[in-house]
């Protein structure tokens, strides 16, 4: 197994539409002790009957077959842990095989009397799948969908859990029939939607490889990260696999109608900290300059605290990143139907006046796009 493949197999969540079933998480991580070698750890955890489990294993962690276990050293088990949905085994493995799901029970049940494991699925909502069982590896699908969204350059690295047991539904701004803000520079034109969206895939990588669950919910098929101060309009922009209406009430229906589907599914699975952050590029005088704004829904005490934290991240950098330190941005309360109708807390952003040449800077240079992500981030990361 190559190591994104690896990497990836503690990401799933966040990567791509899960089904109705229980989300595959991340695979169990032990420590060797001392007289460990692959085959005895393996027959402490009951994994011994398979010999697929034995090539996982080595794949996983990447060693040879003739390489001891270092003690006290983290290997990753052949052990899949699934988010339980509270139904049955079945549906959260998407495997209708009822004697592969009775196998997995009683798994389950002899690691928890072998005291390795503390709690019931039942209560954890944490399931143990022996790679054996697995009829397919979910990894691979994560990878596809990854590569569609982020392209190939691009390799998954988690480094931390800070999200974890978080969702996030990342909307960019307008898209398909409505390019949004429009300005010519250059005798280039930009559009809106274009650099919302590549600080929306940017922010989805940031969150996906600290744990946690992120759906981005306008894709663009064509578009991947993209590192050009031009970024070609286009109307390709699709909402769960299909094209977004001409209507503007309908395009904005469509796209609630998706975060709020999600919301539903994954408050079934138990996931109760879940945030919408929808991505703009404003357009006013050419003459005005903008910082980077907040909107939340009045009537949303966790709309406002989100973009609370977010907005004095911004200004605590820009207190140190900018000449004379300064930070106009503001925190406006407002009655946009994005926020007003999406079930999570919800927040808008205003990137900037791409009218403004100024401002054009902050979207325009790939680095800048992706401190704005970075920011973005780091102020979901201290939102409850």
């Amino acid at each position: 197994m190559s190591p994104l493949l690896f990497i990836l197999s503690y990401l799933c969540t966040g990567i791509c539409h899960p089904p109705i079933a229980g989300s595959f998480l991340y695979h169990h991580q032990v420590s060797a002790v001392t007289g460990d070698n692959v085959p005895s750890l393996l027959k402490r955890y009951y994994l011994d009957e398979s010999t697929a489990n034995l090539d996982q294993f080595y794949a996983l962690n990447e060693i040879s077959k003739n390489e001891p276990l270092r003690t006290g050293q983290g290997y990753i088990m052949p052990i899949l842990i699934y988010r339980y949905d509270g139904k049955s085994i079945r549906t959260t493995i998407g495997d209708s095989d009822y004697p592969r799901a009775l196998r997995i029970q009683h798994y389950n049940e002899k690691i928890r009397s072998a005291g390795l494991r503390q709690t019931r699925y039942q209560e954890s909502k944490l399931l143990w799948v022996p790679f054996h069982e697995v009829k397919k590896n979910p990894a691979h699908t994560i990878l596809k969908k990854s590569q569609e969204l982020l392209g190939k350059n691009y390799d998954f690295k988690l480094r931390g859990r800070s999200m974890e047991n978080k969702v996030f539904y990342l909307v960019a701004g307008h898209g398909g029939p409505d390019p949004g803000a429009i300005n010519t520079f250059r005798n280039k034109q930009l559009c809106e939607d274009e650099y919302s969206y590549d600080v929306i895939l940017r922010l989805y990588k940031e969150i996906i490889e600290h744990g946690g669950i992120a759906e981005v919910i306008i894709e663009d098929p064509a578009d991947h990260i993209r590192n050009e101060q031009f970024l070609p309009c286009d109307r390709d922009e699709k909402c769960a696999g299909e094209k977004l209406p001409i209507n503007q009430l309908a395009r904005l229906r469509q796209r609630v109608n998706r975060v709020n589907q999600l919301f539903l599914k994954y408050r079934d699975e138990g996931i109760l900290d879940q945030t919408c952050i929808s991505v703009h590029v404003d357009s006013r005088s050419r003459s005005s300059r903008q910082d980077v704004f907040f909107c939340h829904y009045g009537l949303s005490a966790g709309g406002r605290t989100v973009a609370e934290n977010i907005h004095n991240v911004f200004a605590e950098k820009y207190s140190r990143h900018r000449a004379n330190g300064s930070y106009d941005g503001s925190i406006e309360t407002r009655n946009l139907f994005i926020l007003k109708n999406t079930m999570p807390k919800a927040v808008l952003i205003e990137l900037a006046n791409i009218q403004n040449t100024h401002d054009l800077k902050r979207i325009m240079l790939p680095g800048n796009r992706q401190a704005l992500a970075n920011w973005i981030f780091t102020g979901l990361q201290t939102s409850p």
